[in-house]
This record gives structure tokens, C-alpha cells and sequence, in this order.
């Protein structure tokens, strides 16, 4: 098994070092340009990123739930209205339902961590105006089905796309399918900046005119304020660093793509169930999520040997206290709870050695649950 080691969940230090230079190259040019919002380096991010994706128009936000909440608010759904949503999602895809006085419906998901496709159709009533997919962990929802169920209900369609970067389903990327692709760009993202920043992609010229409004206090001039709107701009600094990393991104992603082949093929505990794959889609590992009946003492174990790790997530949204008041109770949706009880996030990211790595896989392939 070797000398024990330690081992974190994530070193973001080690990708920043691999670009070090052009990091801080891209920090200066703008510090020295002084132009720090909607300038140049934003625009030039923008259609770099729609362009990456496959979309139109891109508009750079101050972060992923803001991309969101607008994409929710610009497609007029609010007090009311139902929206669709998984029902094991982080808690922001909720809370941009709610933050615009619509009614999440929640869906189980599949046995990729997605909402079932199968499960939606059930749940539309005659108030539904959208559905939410998010393709969590770095893996696409099956596109092909919700598409067209949206397509036959003349929904709405949004992308959550905060983990997946450079996700696709069926040759089209994550972000495209719908009206609007929501990304967040939190440091830890596959496509993370060094702090909060967001966007949302869309083919819609109405839409993306809407969005640039709303992000900066619903004015395309100064002072001549069209629509209500917020503050909600990315900032040049952070669009210089993306701009970096959006320039490494494949070859960040087929990284993490190695690591995951190592685990996939070198983790042989029966007491483990590693993430499964979806036909038509690839997979961008933004989170390395196993399950095991045992978590919490799996948890506990791979801690006693220096091995962080986390839950994505402990609490499902249905759950959560901020939304008592929506009426769900503990046992309204048990395949979200079963995952909750059961997933657990190991180390993943870039940079990470071929030692630790192994290290990883021998401690895991040791444990006796």
C-alpha cells in the first residue's frame, strides 16, 4: 500500500501553476489597461465561450445563480408557474425558482445522478412553464428525451451547466439544447475563475438583449434604465483568467477524463459503486462521485488515512429547511434520499500525481465495509 499520504479533495494551486504565466500576464494586461468592467476582455470572453459551446450569443454574469435567477426571470416565469427541476440538485437551481416566485416540481433521478426522462412527463400540470434540467457531476441529463417532451408540451427548456464544461450529449454540447445554458464559473468548475462569475448561452438574439439589460440595472445606456434589472456584471480580471483557462479547457478535461480511467479501472471493492456511464454523452469528471451503502463510515475511514473527501449532496432540496414551507416530507422522493445517504465525492483535479492517485485506489480497494 505504500507510505501513507495526504491527499485533498482538491489543490487548485496546482492548476493555476501549470499556466502560471499567462495567468498573470492576463491579471496585469488588465490592471494596466484600467478598464476593470464591460470591456474588452469580457466581449472577447463572450464570444469565445459561445463559440466553444456552440451558441450564438453568451453573456458573461457575476455568477452561476445569477445566470440562473435571470434565465428563469427573462423567459417570464414567476408567481404562479411550475417549473420542472431534479429533485437531487444543489440547491441553487432551486432557489432561482423560487427567487422568481415560481413553484419548483421536483423529479428523481436516474442512475446517472440526472433527472429521469422517463419521470417527467408525469409531472406536468397545466401551470408548468419550463423544465430545469442540470447535468450534475459533469455528465449530460439524456437531452435526446427532454428535449422532445419539451418540444410536445411547448415548455420552456434551461440548462443548469454549472458542472459541466465541455459536457455533451450526442455530439451537441451541455448548454445547447434548450432556450438559455446557465454556467457557473466558481473556482472550482472544470472552467473555474478566481472567484464568483457566471453566464448563460443562448441562440435567442430577444433573449440575450434582455439579459445584457438586466445585469447591469436594465440599461443598454447609462442612466436610461429600460427594465428593472440588477448588478450583475463579470468583471475584466476574471474574463482575462477565463480566457486562460477556457484556452486550456480540453486538455484540463481529458486530465481529469485520465484520473477517472484510473479510478474506474483500478477500484475493484465490491462495496463500491463507481459512476456509471450514459450512452451518447462523455463525461467531464467535474466530481468523482461513488456510492456505498457504509458512507459515513467509508467517510470516516478514508479520513483516518488522510483522504478527503465530501458529500454532493447531504441534503436534498425537497428537505431543505428554507423550503419547508413547499409542503415535501422524508420519503416523498427516495431515490434523491437514497443518494443522499449514499454518494460521496473523492479526489479529483488537475494536477493530481500518479502516487496519489494510487494512493486512492489502494486505500479504497482495502476497506472492508
Amino acid at each position: 500500500m505504500g507510505k501513507k499520504m495526504k491527499i485533498s479533495l482538491a489543490v487548485l494551486r496546482r492548476q493555476f501553476e501549470l499556466y502560471q504565466d499567462e495567468y498573470e500576464e492576463a491579471a496585469l494586461r488588465v490592471l494596466r489597461s484600467g478598464w476593470y468592467l464591460l470591456g474588452p476582455e469580457l466581449e472577447a470572453l463572450e464570444k469565445e465561450f459561445a463559440q466553444f459551446v456552440g451558441a450564438k450569443y453568451c453573456v458573461g454574469l457575476n455568477s452561476g445563480l445569477d445566470a440562473l435567477t435571470l434565465g428563469v426571470r427573462v423567459l417570464g416565469i414567476g408567481r404562479g408557474d411550475e417549473v420542472i427541476v431534479p429533485s437531487n440538485t444543489y440547491i441553487a437551481t432551486v432557489l432561482a425558482v423560487t427567487e422568481n416566485g415560481a413553484t419548483p416540481v421536483f423529479v428523481e433521478p436516474d442512475a446517472c445522478y440526472n433527472m429521469d426522462a422517463d419521470k417527467v412527463e408525469a409531472a406536468i400540470t397545466d401551470r408548468t412553464k419550463a423544465i430545469l434540467a442540470v447535468h450534475l457531476y459533469g455528465q449530460s441529463a439524456n437531452m435526446a428525451k427532454i428535449s422532445a417532451i419539451s418540444k410536445k408540451y411547448h415548455l420552456r427548456l434551461l440548462e443548469d451547466c454549472a458542472q459541466s464544461h465541455g459536457a455533451y450529449y450526442d455530439g451537441k454540447m451541455t448548454g445547447t439544447f434548450g432556450d438559455i445554458g446557465c454556467f457557473s464559473f466558481y473556482p472550482t468548475k472544470n472552467l473555474g475563475a478566481f472567484g464568483d462569475s457566471g453566464a448563460i448561452v443562448t441562440d435567442d438574439p430577444k433573449i440575450a438583449r434582455m439579459v445584457h439589460m438586466m445585469r447591469n440595472y436594465g440599461s443598454e445606456v447609462k442612466y436610461h434604465n429600460e427594465i428593472e434589472g440588477v448588478n450583475s456584471r463579470l468583471d475584466e480580471i476574471q474574463a482575462a483568467l477565463l480566457r486562460v483557462k477556457l484556452s486550456h479547457l480540453q486538455e484540463l478535461n481529458a486530465e481529469r477524463n485520465w484520473i477517472a480511467k484510473q479510478y474506474l479501472e483500478s477500484i475493484t471493492n465490491p462495496a463500491i459503486i463507481l459512476p456509471p456511464p450514459r450512452e451518447h454523452a462523455n463525461h467531464i469528471y467535474h466530481q468523482f462521485v461513488i456510492r456505498t451503502k457504509n458512507r459515513d463510515g467509508f467517510q470516516a475511514y478514508l479520513k483516518e488515512h488522510d483522504i478527503a473527501t465530501t458529500i454532493h449532496y447531504p441534503i436534498p432540496p425537497h428537505l431543505a429547511e428554507c423550503y419547508r414551507y413547499l409542503g415535501h416530507h422524508e420519503g416523498d422522493f427516495p431515490i434523491a434520499e437514497q443518494y443522499a445517504h449514499e454518494v460521496l465525492s473523492m479526489p479529483m483535479y488537475n494536477g493530481m500525481t500518479k502516487d496519489e492517485i494510487q494512493y486512492v485506489i489502494d486505500i479504497t480497494n482495502a476497506y472492508h465495509g
